[in-house]
């Protein structure tokens, strides 16, 4: 080959013999052709697999060889050139055809022996010896090039991607489904196909992930996800059809028009139907808007801007003329939300408002800048530094947030409302919470507000309804200290505070409160006994007998002393250690709630006490003792103090701390009404637990009274307390007391404990027996009207209508005027209808004499027959007379009015039960329903409970006990004969909207709608409720109505406890019932009340979800840390965590009865 492709014709030329050998230096004589081909070749093949994405073949480097070999490869050539000298013309003519394959052209190689084979016979001898040496050199170079392979440095002129051969075997994949990742190169494969198959038969699996792209997958959207719930806040277009008269032909579409006035299209060539508007017709012939309309924005947002701009102008316009307005700032406030709902009206350029996501800061931030503005105007208010502070708590850290408060409390000191908030705020704080840090805030505020009231701070005056505010306070304390385990502590302050009110010494009355206190001190160290305690005599008499020498002791009788029963704590040592631990916890802190003192008789010091914790020290409970000097207000710190203790007192815990207090579901257990609706007996235990009960949720209520020290303590209680009082006020606490043994009674009834039944029903009569004995409640109808009612419960039938006969002859003829006998006769009544059940003549012949005989002047006889109808008519011209006489008394203001009012419930009651068994359950209903009419007028919606005592003189709490009434009488009728359930449904209707707070409507109104198959009717009329009232009562029975309905459904899913084909759907009441929680809890009541935390607990926890039931108990703590009995529903639900539930116990100062160490040394004995 020519070393300058120019000059290779020179050689080529005929005749040139001499010339040859001097231009023989341009000829390269150790240039191989075949090396230098297949490396080009093999280059431009690998780039072009390379553009193709396909595979490259691993092949051994070919290069050309160097100088120093071209001896080595001539001596290999000549010894295999007679070998190979037949396959040499084969091997030459394939070299050709891939030379042709791949694109060369004969120009591009100065090979003369390319034409060797055809024109050999112009060529000399030794022009062919030299071409013959080429071709076998280059044919040789090209074999040899197969079994050699050259490191990749040594090459110098080739720039393509080249590969080495590897021979390490890789015992990876011996080990492995297939090659490392990193081993195999990238590439796409285009399709699933493979090339040299038929697709017919055919067909390759290829392993791995498709490298094909995924079309991303629309789902639908619901109309509960944030896009549709943003269009759903938007006003729709508003579309009207067209006005015109029909036409005989046919139409082919319903023409629709905007609200707004817009001219009809006219009709053309483009718009032959007249349905496109102008827009659309300018648009088909090429045409744009007109200038003025293309900036005219749409018209429907235009609207809503502008009505909401007209707003806010209003409101600045407003605040402006009247900086002192805070409710005007307060709506302001609230039109936020409204204003964040609307399509941007604050965006300043084009398309702002679909760019800007309207989030939950963004409206926080403005309305703390409107409130910024509205404590400048008005730095005294301090409504609105509380609704400042409440939208703070999304900025700011705790520690803040605490400092803010104590500056605004220390600006407001005579604030009851802000110490209410704060001390809430405080309790419900996790990360700074502690049992001590809380206590000493409740005797700080009330020490304050003490000194308020007294006049010793003079910046501050005391506000009206400071004392009424303050006795909330406390008992919301003593709730706190009960909920949190410190039962001693919150018994303690009760004590304390009998003494400190009802027998304090007449020499230190007048003086200031604090000084009050410090004259209590000694008598508190004295180890005096307190009240509950055998022996109490009170502060004054102590005080008395150390003027005079101190107390003469007198050695008691031995023999009296009682040995206490020592129950055995672990019985059965073979169970888990969690259900010793809870078992032992909650029998001690039944037995232990009352304080440990030590016994002078027994020789007892301070140091004999096992748990320190038991003994209470004046610095616990000094500074919460507060001075009520109002008479109603002493009576509720008694009625108070026995509900604590479990006495069906009938006290209700104030508006502000009910739903605190609410920590068990006895709401939903009213069993009792279901079987005696007309007589049931109602404890009204509002869903608070008395102290030393923390039993499981759905434990019964009344499963067991208190140990015997209990039972002694409360008697002691009634022993001191009921010579202070008198008239009505001793009657009601003799009552509480008969009827919380009453109680006793009917639960061993419930439970058929006939050995108890008899013990108790004999010391129950012996207790009713010495009330009536005394002289001022010989004439006490209400005692006789529960001693009656007793032995009735007893079984004793003719012994109860003896004293019930005795009792009402003893009245003369006060007729209609009185209420306790108007009660008396109504029960009596009662018990007769509910006796026989059946409502034929002779049947109700008792009851209809003895409603009968109440109108009489005469004296009360027993029942001889059947009452005459001449007697019947003249008892219901009584009862309307009286009736009409009431109202129009109470039409007019006066003392007298106050005593018609009293007794108007009684004989409203009294009339509809007898037009009840004297004509029917229509006139019954009659009778409600004008008395509803005439007196809805008066009432206003109010909060929770039923209450006696003087909320009776009002017109709401009438018609609330004729309400319960008239349900009472269409539920007993429903249940002996057939009747529609519409009316007593659309009368619990009526009344729940007056009163959402009376449990025992809700639980009749959950109980009748249960019955229902459809409970669209149930949900709109909870929704309707839980939107507009105050009181937490609708969420809850909301929730327990779900509840009934998922258990009835999976009732009917389950035959014999086993899992069966569902043939009704769930329709998600499962997630309905966590909306209902979800939503309940976001209200201060609802994220602060135990019971509803509890509830929520053990739902989640009943459905399985052991994670998601952790995370609700973690945040129940940060809502209400206080609350022992979370902790002990956390440990029976989740029992390995055990320990860690029992250390957070510790550390936020909970009342722990038995650690685990000594639960340890207990199970080793």
């Amino acid at each position: 080959m020519a070393l300058f492709p120019a000059f290779a014709g020179v050689d080529e030329a005929p005749g040139s013999g001499g010339s040859r050998k001097e231009l023989d230096w341009l000829s390269n004589p150790s240039f191989c052709v075949g090396a230098i081909t297949s490396l080009n070749q093999e280059a431009k093949e690998a780039a072009a697999l390379v553009s193709r994405g396909s595979a490259l073949t691993r092949s051994p480097l070919k290069s050309e060889p160097s100088d120093e070999s071209d001896p080595h490869i001539k001596l290999a050539q000549v010894s295999r050139k007679k070998k190979k000298e037949k396959k040499k013309k084969r091997k030459h003519q394939h070299y050709k055809k891939t030379k042709r394959k791949h694109g060369q052209s004969d120009s591009s190689d100065s090979e003369p022996d390319t034409d060797s084979g055809k024109d050999g016979s112009n060529r000399g001898v030794r022009g062919s010896q030299r071409e013959s040496e080429k071709a076998s050199q280059g044919s040789n170079a090209a074999a040899d090039a197969g079994h050699h392979s050259i490191w990749l440095e040594d090459i110098q002129t080739v720039t393509g991607e080249l590969f080495r051969t590897d021979k390490k075997p890789d015992p990876a994949n011996w080990e492995y489904k297939s090659l490392y990742r990193g081993d195999i190169a990238r590439y796409k494969r285009k399709g699933d196909s493979c090339l040299g198959i038929n697709p017919k038969k055919q067909c390759v699996s290829w392993e791995g992930v498709s490298t094909a792209k995924k079309q991303p997958r629309k789902h639908t959207e619901r109309y509960f996800t944030k896009k549709s719930v943003g269009l759903m806040n938007i006003d729709g277009i508003a579309v009207t059809s067209k006005t015109e008269p029909p036409s005989s032909e046919p139409v082919s579409f319903i023409p629709v028009k905007d609200s707004e006035d817009v001219a009809a299209p006219v009709t053309s060539w483009l718009n032959p139907l007249g349905i496109y508007d102008q827009s659309t017709t300018q648009w088909l012939q090429g045409q744009g808007p007109s200038e003025p309309e293309s900036k005219q924005p749409d018209s429907q947002a235009d609207r809503e801007s502008a009505v909401l701009k007209a707003k806010v102008e209003e409101f600045n316009r407003k605040v402006r003329e009247n900086p002192r307005d805070i409710q005007l700032w307060m709506a302001f406030v609230a039109f936020q939300d409204e204003v964040m709902k609307s399509p941007g009206l604050y965006a300043m350029e084009e398309g702002e408002q679909e760019k800007r996501k309207k989030s939950l800061k963004l409206v926080l931030e403005k309305k703390l800048a409107i409130l910024e503005r509205a404590v400048e105007s008005n730095p005294s208010s301090v409504e609105l530094k509380l609704a400042k502070l409440k939208l703070c708590a999304e900025f700011w850290e705790p520690p803040m947030l605490v400092k803010e408060w104590q500056k605004l409390i220390f600006l407001h000191p005579n604030n009851t409302v802000l110490w209410q908030k704060y001390l809430l705020f405080c309790q419900s704080q996790f990360s700074t919470f502690s049992i001590s840090k809380i206590h000493a805030l409740y005797g700080k505020c009330l020490s304050t507000l003490s000194a308020v009231r007294d006049g010793s701070i003079l910046s501050h005056p005391a506000l009206p309804g400071t004392e009424e505010a303050m006795f909330a306070l406390f008992l919301q304390q003593c709730h706190f200290l009960r909920q949190a385990g410190h039962s001693e502590k919150a018994v303690s302050l009760f004590q304390a505070m009998i003494d400190f009110t009802f027998f304090k010494p007449d020499s230190v009355k007048d003086l200031p409160t604090k000084v009050q206190v410090e004259f209590f001190e000694p008598f508190w160290d004295s180890g005096e006994p307190r009240p509950g305690e055998k022996g109490a005599r009170g502060w004054r008499a102590w005080m008395h007998q150390q003027e005079r020498g101190g107390w003469v002791v007198i050695n008691p009788d031995e023999d009296e002393d009682e040995p206490e029963e020592d129950e055995q704590e672990i019985r059965d040592k073979t169970l888990p250690r969690w259900q010793i631990w809870l078992a032992a916890e909650r029998s001690r802190d039944q037995r232990h709630w009352r304080p440990w003192r030590p016994d002078k008789t027994k020789k007892q010091t301070e140091e004999d006490c096992e748990d320190p914790e038991r003994q209470v020290l004046f610095d616990d409970i000094g500074q919460s003792l507060i001075r009520l000097a109002s008479e109603d207000l002493r009576f509720q710190l008694i009625e108070a103090f026995l509900q604590f203790l479990g006495v069906p007192s009938g006290a209700v815990p104030p508006a502000a701390c009910l739903y605190l207090a609410m920590d068990e579901n006895s709401i939903f257990d009213n069993r009792l009404y279901e079987e005696k609706p007309l007589t049931f007996f109602s404890p009204s235990f509002s869903g608070v637990s008395c102290v030393g009960h923390m039993e499981r949720l759905g434990c019964p209520r009344w499963s067991r009274g208190h140990s015997r020290e209990g039972e002694e303590f409360i008697r002691n209680i009634f022993h001191l307390v009921m010579p202070v009082f008198s008239g009505k006020q001793k009657s009601q606490l003799c009552s509480s007391w008969l009827r919380y043994e009453t109680a006793k009674v009917i639960w061993c009834l419930h439970t058929k404990n006939k050995k108890r039944l008899k013990s108790q029903g004999k010391n129950c009569k012996k207790l009713a027996k010495n009330l009536l004995k005394e002289p001022e409640n010989r004439n006490n109808f209400c005692l006789w009207k529960q001693y009656a009612h007793l032995e009735w419960l007893l079984g004793n039938i003719e012994d109860a209508r003896k004293v019930f006969d005795t009792a009402v002859s003893m009245a003369g003829s006060s007729e209609l005027k009185d209420r306790e006998l108007c009660e008396l006769s109504l029960l009596y009544a009662e018990l007769e209808v509910e006796l026989l059940q059946d409502l034929r003549g002779a049947a109700t012949g008792r009851a209809v004499h003895i409603l009968t005989r109440l109108t009489e002047s005469t004296s009360y006889g027993p029942y001889t027959g059947q009452v005459l109808g001449t007697q019947v008519l003249k008892a219901r011209k009584a009862y309307e007379h009286a009736l009409q006489d009431c109202l129009g008394e109470n039409c007019v203001s006066g003392a007298a009015a106050a005593d018609s009012l009293d007794c108007l419930s009684s004989l409203v009651k009294c009339f509809m039960l007898f037009q009840y068994l004297t004509v029917g359950i229509d006139a019954a209903v009659r009778i409600y329903e004008q008395l509803f009419i005439k007196l809805k007028g008066f009432v206003v919606p109010e909060g929770p409970g039923l209450e006696d005592g003087a909320s009776s003189q009002s017109w709401s709490s009438v018609l609330e006990a004729v309400t319960l009434m008239h349900t009472s009488l269409l539920r007993f009728h429903m249940k002996v004969s057939v009747h529609p359930l519409s009316p007593l449904r659309e009368a619990l209707s009526e009344a729940l909207k007056l009163y959402p707070g009376n449990q025992v409507l809700w639980w009749s109104y959950v109980q009748i709608q249960n019955k229902s198959h459809s409970a669209s009717k149930t949900r709109r009329f909870f929704d309707s409720l839980t939107r507009s009232a105050k009181p937490l009562e609708p969420w809850l029975f909301a929730i327990e109505a779900e509840k009934m309905r998922k258990r009835l459904v999976e009732t009917v899913q389950r035959v014999d406890g086993r899992e069966v084909h569902a043939t009704i759907p769930e329709t998600g009441l499962t997630h309905r019932i966590k909306a209902l929680f979800e939503n309940a809890m976001r209200s201060d009541s609802g994220s602060q009340c135990p019971l509803l935390w509890r509830m929520y607990l053990n739902f989640l926890v009943s459905l399985g979800n052991k994670e998601r039931s952790k995370g609700v108990f973690y945040k129940a703590l940060q809502n209400c840390p206080w609350a022992k009995v979370l902790y002990l529903d956390a440990v029976e639900y989740f029992p390995d965590q055990l320990q860690e539930i029992l250390d957070l116990m510790t550390e936020k100062e909970l009342r722990v009865r038995l650690p685990l160490e000594e639960l340890e040394l207990l199970l080793e004995d």
